[in-house]
């Protein structure tokens, strides 16, 4: 039988492969709050080119702000910090976009109107007022064409 606490060690380094393998090249390039520098941003020099050395010195300052105990390593706690952070921005990012009435809440229907209402029956093709498979198949790879494997996920596969 596993204990608790070699569950939770468990847990922290799947949070911890996960967070390398899928988030740290976007932590690595992003720039301060998360969002994508700029040609300029890395640009360190000005001289409208982007060196090799100026790539890697942008990420060893990115991976420096996320290793916040400066050991050289990124442990589970500074990628928990850093990926809460980006969360807390996601969140506030989605609450201005979608919150019209400004009382600081999503309320369903907001995001009703913000996503057009019910729109899985936009793949109502034959307007029956439901979906068969080929039109959801239809819809899928409308979805995997305009978004790639995105689609397949978000659908179940």
């Amino acid at each position: 039988m596993t204990s608790n606490a070699t569950k939770s060690n468990i847990g922290r380094m799947i949070l911890l492969a996960t967070a390398v393998s899928l988030g740290y090249a976007g932590t690595a390039q992003a720039g301060p709050g998360g969002e994508r520098p700029t040609f300029e941003a890395l640009d360190a020099d000005g001289d409208g080119k982007i060196t090799r050395a100026e790539m890697q010195a942008h990420r060893d300052a990115r991976f420096a702000e996320v290793d916040s105990d400066g050991d050289g390593k990124l442990s589970a706690a500074e990628l928990e910090a850093r990926m809460k952070a980006r969360a807390e921005r996601r969140a506030a990012r989605m609450l201005e976009r979608l919150d019209t009435d400004g009382d600081g809440a999503v309320s369903k229907a907001e995001m009703e109107a913000r996503r057009g209402g019910d729109h899985m029956m936009r793949a109502d093709g034959d307007g029956d007022g439901a979906i068969s498979k080929a039109e959801f198949d239809a819809m899928k790879a409308q979805m995997k064409k305009r978004h790639g494997k995105k689609a397949d996920k978000s659908q179940g596969e």
